[in-house]
């Protein structure tokens, strides 16, 4: 008996030595940026500010050429990394970069679409089915239906028509489409988003799988007086797709306030590890907004 006790505490001992010492590597990120219609030179910087402020990530920048000038060289590294994150809306890269990129979708893996990123190459059809849904560059009904939500169910309108649009910024309330999944689960059904865009009548070919939360985009705001998705996941082949169309960037990190937003931060936080690992091991935040508050993270980091 003596023996066994004493063979159960040495090999706790090193458990605890070998294994419980042992954390998870960070999940290595590239974030692609360099041209949009955003204000991409802060975008950019406050997302690697938010990811590695978390612990859980290491992030690389691949800076395309400014708009207009050569962008053969424009060859990221993509099959190097567990997640991408595109902030990218500007000139069509080369097209030997198209393909490496749909390789690593193809492959699994896991893709981060932030706000206007799903403006981009609207003549790529593959790139525009893993998108889900886009706007603005002219879409119409050549480009596939608009997609938003009608009694909770998912819509796939027909309906001719341009692509893209938003009323005025403002606060306005995120409300759950599934409380099941990893990226949710946890988190308040409704919550208060600071000001921002809220992007309504987009429209794609691709497959909409999960509605994490939409919010209802009011015609007193400008808005298409239609429930609108805003954070979701995309059914593309085996890849881990998250899609957040909130955070309109601000003049300056400090001059930011819907990238501020603490539901912004979490969700873009938790989407970024569930599309890189397919789990979410981050506890939720005592500092998430409430259903009537709005909370804000200033130096992009979970308040203590």
């Amino acid at each position: 008996m003596k023996t066994r006790i004493l063979i159960c505490s040495v090999l706790l001992f090193l458990f605890c030595i070998f294994g419980c010492s042992q954390k998870s590597e960070p999940i290595k990120t590239l974030i692609v940026t360099g041209q949009n219609n955003h204000a991409w030179q802060v975008s950019h910087v406050v997302i690697k500010r938010i990811l590695e402020n978390s612990g859980l990530f290491t992030v690389d920048i691949a800076q395309s050429p400014a708009k207009g000038e050569d962008m053969s060289d424009f060859k990221p590294d993509f099959a190097a990394y567990q997640l991408v994150v595109l902030d990218y809306n500007g000139d069509r890269w080369p097209e030997g970069t198209d393909k490496v990129f749909m390789d690593y979708v193809r492959n699994g893996g896991g893709v981060v679409i932030y706000h206007a990123a799903d403006n981009a190459f609207r003549g790529w059809k593959e790139f525009n089915e893993m998108l889900g849904f886009g706007g603005w560059e002219g879409r119409n009904e050549n480009d596939g239906p608009y997609i938003y939500l009608k009694e909770g169910e998912l819509v796939y309108d027909e309906s001719p028509g341009p692509g893209g649009s938003h009323g005025m910024q403002h606060e306005f309330t995120l409300n759950s489409g599934n409380r099941e999944h990893p990226v949710t689960k946890g988190l308040p059904e409704k919550w208060r988003h600071a000001k921002d865009e809220l992007y309504d009548r987009m429209r794609g070919p691709g497959k909409v799988k999960d509605v994490l939360y939409w919010a209802y985009s009011a015609p007193d705001t400008g808005g298409s007086g239609r429930d609108e998705l805003l954070i979701f996941t995309v059914d593309y082949g085996k890849a881990r797709i998250f899609h957040t169309a909130l955070g309109h960037a601000g003049k300056t990190p400090e001059d930011n306030t819907a990238m501020q937003c603490a539901g912004f931060q979490v969700t873009l936080l938790r989407g970024a590890e569930w599309a890189a690992t397919g789990k979410v091991t981050q506890p939720v935040p005592a500092d998430f907004p409430t259903e009537t508050t709005v909370s804000l993270r200033k130096d992009y980091r979970e308040q203590q």
